[in-house]
């Protein structure tokens, strides 16, 4: 079952947004003076031009005229300057604030747990890095130092209108009630609409990961028909999402369109009244009416930002969300007194189905070789995780040196446990970058003999560039085995103390798997390795083998003590071994 990540509350996005200015607080101060001192500029020109009405009117020459003219023009230069230069140091704004979200979404998916990343999907997490870490973007960039701007501007003209006349201020500010009611009604709306808008647009991403990444399985199934109406009914959803913060804008829009005008108009009907009555000059008429005129496009900047806001303010939340999820354990956790592994009474279920696990009880030794063996679905797979600490028990206790596993911070569970399976990865990047993520300060002598250790230097050193050879589908491409032999490479750079395999050698074929468990267990000498067995020889050359069946451990034993024994072993063994391949696991 897909278990969304949390998306951050009104109040969380409110600290975090000013916790992002407080981290750049001077650049933002400086962004806000510069906007100011450009806005106070863009208050001259109407201002003078009341001026030159009433001293034409008066009977003032050209000097009326000459003078004020060209303060206008120089005040209208320096509030392009200096929007320009707010402009600038708001973008540079906008750009080192992106990189903190950036940073901190990186650091806080690097810290959930597998199995919430597991439960929720990589589309969820796709999403939320790409989709909305961009419209974040575009809105630190490019929405937040206009909103700055057209905010003071606006302020700074309303300002304006009332020291003129206190009344035709009080006129321009009626007449914007219109806008408000409109803005009152989008926003009471617009963030549900734009996070269901995100929401259905992961599910879609997640869906198409899935499929895209399944393709052969849902080949060999028949299982397109299914898939492509999952993706339909998805499609469906977002398509409806979408609709509706497009109502959303329709309506809004149009009624912000037609309010504008309202408060020019009744500036220019009460001030005329009471020009007619002698109470206010033509002049002051005419400045009022100009700045009410030039507040429209403020305020048109400022009302169009607010679709984009909404959009920013729901992605956001989304981004912000991963404060929230369930985070791995963090640096200070208890030191195990040893490398003893403990699981005590352990049952485990998935979200949906029955249990996997049902009280399982084992204790593997320092230093032991003990294999996993059993039919599939006997709970060997969940036992692995459990035990590498990517899911947590639903009751019982995994322990490592009576620490529980899942109470060690990343950096500790690595230097203890690394869990391997057949699911491989291979960076883009060279031979030496896919390395380094294991042993980041390793030569090229230890590199070459992690290679070695699991069979992989011959096909390397025949590579064009040796380690320097890139890899990749636009590179050189890496069949399932090698890849399989480069994630083993890497856990030999590792160096944990303890090691499960599960069915990590499963993409070789039998020569090149038993010559790869060999090498390994042979630079394992001394540690503890884990193998859920897939082929019985490594059941054989393990200190001591665990059967699992029905979600229990039935016996535990060495090979020669099982077979003895006449069990479920004993009958896995002479299957596999009478028929000469794999049955088990």
């Amino acid at each position: 079952m897909t278990v969304h990540l949390p998306v951050a509350g009104r109040a969380e996005v409110r600290r975090a947004t000013a916790r992002l200015i407080r981290a750049d607080g001077r650049v933002f101060a400086a962004v806000l003076a510069l906007n100011a001192l450009a806005a106070a500029a863009g208050l001259v020109g109407p201002w003078l031009l009341g001026r030159m009405v009433d001293d034409v009117r008066d009977g003032g020459g050209a000097g009326a005229v000459d003078g004020p003219a060209l303060v206008i023009l120089v005040a209208s230069l320096v509030q392009l300057l200096l929007s320009r230069w707010a402009g600038y140091v708001g973008y540079r704004f906008g750009e080192r604030t992106l990189a903190r979200v950036r940073e901190e979404f990186v650091e806080r998916t690097l810290a959930l747990p597998a199995s919430v990343v597991e439960r929720a999907g990589t589309g969820d997490l796709t999403a939320r890095g790409t989709a909305d870490v961009t419209v974040v973007g575009t809105t630190l960039r490019d929405t937040g130092p206009q909103l700055l701007i057209s905010g003071v501007q606006a302020l700074f003209v309303l300002v304006a209108v009332f020291v003129i006349d206190p009344l035709l201020g009080a006129c321009g500010v009626l007449g914007l009630t219109g806008i408000a009611f409109a803005l009152r009604w989008y926003l009471r709306r617009a963030r549900t609409a734009y996070l269901a808008q995100g929401a259905a647009t992961s599910e879609v991403a997640e869906i198409l990961a899935a499929t895209a990444s399944g393709a052969r399985t849902v080949e060999a199934f028949g299982l397109g028909g299914r898939r492509i109406r999952a993706s339909r009914d998805a499609l469906e959803v977002s398509r409806v999402t979408r609709m509706r913060t497009l109502f959303l804008r329709n309506v809004f829009f149009p009624s912000v369109e037609i309010s504008y005008v309202v408060p020019v108009v009744a500036v220019l009907l009460v001030g005329g009244a009471l020009h007619a009555r002698g109470t206010l000059s033509l002049g002051t008429v005419v400045a009022a009416t100009l700045y009410l005129h030039r507040l429209a496009e403020p305020l048109d900047q400022i009302l169009n930002q607010v679709e984009q806001l909404q959009s920013s303010a729901a992605s956001f939340a989304r981004v912000e969300g991963l404060a929230d999820a369930p985070r791995a354990a963090s640096a200070g956790s208890p030191v195990p007194e040893d490398d003893r592994i403990d699981v005590t009474g352990v049952r485990y279920a998935y979200d949906r189905g029955g249990e996997v696990l049902r009280g399982v009880d084992l204790t593997v030794r320092p230093g032991e070789r003990l294999a996993v063996v059993g039919p599939s679905g006997a709970g060997k797979t969940t036992l692995s995780r459990l035990l590498a600490g990517v899911d947590a028990p639903g009751s019982g206790t995994v322990t490592v040196g009576r620490v529980p596993v899942v109470d060690l911070d990343p950096e500790q569970l690595r230097r203890h446990v690394v869990l391997v399976t057949q699911e491989h990865h291979v960076f883009l990047g060279s031979v030496r970058d896919n390395l380094l993520i294991a042993g980041p300060g390793a030569q090229d002598a230890e590199l070459w003999a992690a290679l070695a250790a699991v069979g992989a230097d011959d096909w390397a050193r025949d590579l064009p560039d040796g380690l320097d050879t890139e890899l990749g589908p636009e590179a050189l491409p890496v069949d399932g085995s090698r890849a399989q032999q480069l994630a083993l490479a890497r856990v030999v750079l590792a160096d944990p103390h303890t090691v499960i395999l599960d069915e990590a050698t499963a993409l070789l074929d039998p020569t090149t798997a038993r010559h790869t468990e060999r090498a390994l267990a042979t630079v394992l000498e001394g540690r503890t390795v884990i193998a859920i067995a897939h082929r019985l020889h490594t059941a054989h050359d393990a200190d001591r083998v665990a059967v699992m069946e029905d979600g229990r451990v039935t016996e535990l034993g060495t090979h020669d003590e099982l077979v003895a024994a006449e069990g479920p072993y004993a009958a896995l063994w002479h299957s596999w071994h009478g028929d000469g391949g794999p049955s088990a696991g």
